[in-house]
């Protein structure tokens, strides 16, 4: 009777993991599709392609918000039915993206894409961890991360090639089928899961907490903000996030509790992560621009020029472990990050008429320093976290991972604009000026970066081999 049962239960576990490494693989496809889109976006739009960053801006930061509650929302409603919403979140979204008319349409509609984007993956790692026998656990959690290197793989490509031959609608609309077969499997092959106690969600603390969030990037954005309405938004963000700290050392049951930053490694890593990720997530936002904009590659080619990364950080992978067990923590993070950083800015030397052999081995050496940052960042925050702290730990950098991304962007928007007023927009090769001069500018950021990871004890080395890296955003 048991093995009978045991025989009925794989088919459905495995049909749950494939479940969970498609919804993985629509958000990361998400994530990196539109870049080499904007441009044309833009054009359709009547907006200059220089200033469509709050398109990527908007689904970053929502998702950033969402995070910290998905796990409570999840024990509330049930991993099936949060799971089902988060699909038909992410297709309508989709759907009205693709019937948006003017730039604060699209803005709105990839909020709303944002909040199912958000749910996927952490209802679906909740589930496999409530479902998946511990033994099995860490091969489950891999086979679900590999659609994590396949979409930012895919990504640029497929929407250049979607732009170039279609228009920029299918980017979003192909979201649909794929949406309506995921509802279907959701039905079928999700269990419905719930937790044994439910904790009291701080609600006044997660307000204070999302509200800070959305202020910051707002104002490193700036759009339709004066400088007096940028310094007074930027004001009350960092008022809220200090204030949510203030009270979260005074609440019994916090969003993420002070005690966590009493672990060196997951402060440093943390902070480390929050400022380097601010310089280095802007470049699949500024690269597909620059190609595009000043260097005049079509969409396809621009889509295919992103490949280089995406392969160069996918074999780094192979190597990131023994170099940092080698040469340890702090010395890898801290060269490192000023190779990012001294990559990042090379590309502020792009100009046409330059071999194509350059461009591609600019491409690779950023890609693969960026993959060997990541794999350090993430493995040094949460290589300490013990069981009780490991959930809370992960949801927290995964948080920072999309808070960086949206800041980044953000950051890097405001700095374009910036030097577009200093060299002027009327011909390309005013526009390559300011591109240059952005580069330069996001590399010293991160560059800046590596004097936080100089602050980890020389002796941390990597993690045991058993123990898997962090899966989620890079």
């Amino acid at each position: 009777m048991t093995s009978e049962a045991e025989a009925t239960e794989h088919p459905v576990r495995k049909s749950l993991l494939w479940l969970v490494a498609v919804g993985f693989f629509m958000q990361t496809l998400d994530a990196t599709i539109i870049n080499t889109a904007l441009p044309a976006m833009a054009a359709s739009l009547g907006e200059s392609p220089l200033r469509m960053q709050s398109v990527v801006v908007a689904y970053a930061l929502t998702m950033a918000m969402l995070i910290p509650a998905s796990g409570w929302i999840a024990d509330r409603f049930g991993t099936r039915r949060v799971f089902f919403s988060a699909i038909v979140l992410f297709a309508l979204g989709s759907v009205l993206c693709a019937l948006s008319h003017s730039l604060g349409q699209l803005v709105a509609a990839r909020v709303l894409q944002g909040l199912g984007g958000a749910l996927l993956l952490p209802v679906g790692r909740l589930s496999l961890l409530r479902t998946v026998p511990r033994g099995e656990f860490l091969q489950a959690m891999s086979f679900v991360a590999i659609p994590g290197l396949i979409g930012p793989l895919l990504g640029p490509t497929l929407g250049g090639w979607l732009v170039q031959y279609a228009s920029w609608h299918w980017i979003f609309l192909i979201n649909v089928p794929v949406g309506l077969l995921g509802c279907i499997a959701t039905l079928k092959y999700m269990p419905d899961l719930r937790g044994v106690t439910l904790k009291r969600f701080d609600s006044v603390g997660y307000a204070m907490l999302a509200f800070g969030m959305v202020a910051i990037s707002l104002a490193l954005d700036g759009v339709g903000l004066r400088q007096g309405g940028v310094l007074v938004v930027l004001i009350f963000g960092f008022a809220s996030i200090a204030g949510y700290w203030l009270r979260a050392s005074r609440t019994p049951e916090p969003l993420f509790a002070p005690s966590l930053f009493r672990v060196p490694t997951l402060s440093i890593g943390l902070i480390g992560n929050l400022f380097s990720r601010l310089g280095s997530s802007c470049m699949p936002f500024l690269v597909p621009l620059l190609l595009q904009v000043s260097m005049g590659y079509s969409p396809v080619h621009a889509g295919l020029m992103m490949l280089p990364i995406a392969l160069a950080g996918m074999a780094m992978k192979r190597v990131a472990t023994p170099l940092i067990r080698r040469n340890g923590y702090r010395k890898v993070l801290v060269i490192n990050t000023i190779l990012v950083g001294c990559t990042m800015a090379s590309f502020g030397l792009t100009a046409p008429g330059q071999p194509m052999a350059l461009h591609v081995l600019q491409l690779l050496a950023f890609g693969a320093v960026n993959s060997l940052q990541f794999t350090a960042m993430n493995t040094i925050t949460l290589k300490d976290m013990d069981g009780s702290m490991a959930s809370s730990g992960n949801s927290l950098l995964s948080m920072v991972q999309m808070l960086a991304m949206s800041m980044g962007v953000a950051a890097a928007g405001a700095v374009l604009a910036g030097y577009n007023g200093v060299f002027g927009t009327d011909t390309p090769a005013h526009t390559l000026d300011a591109f240059q001069a952005t580069f330069a500018t996001m590399g010293l950021i991160t560059i800046a970066s590596a004097l936080i990871f100089w602050h980890l004890p020389s002796e941390v080395r990597a993690p045991h081999p058993a123990q898997p890296e962090v899966s989620g955003q890079g």
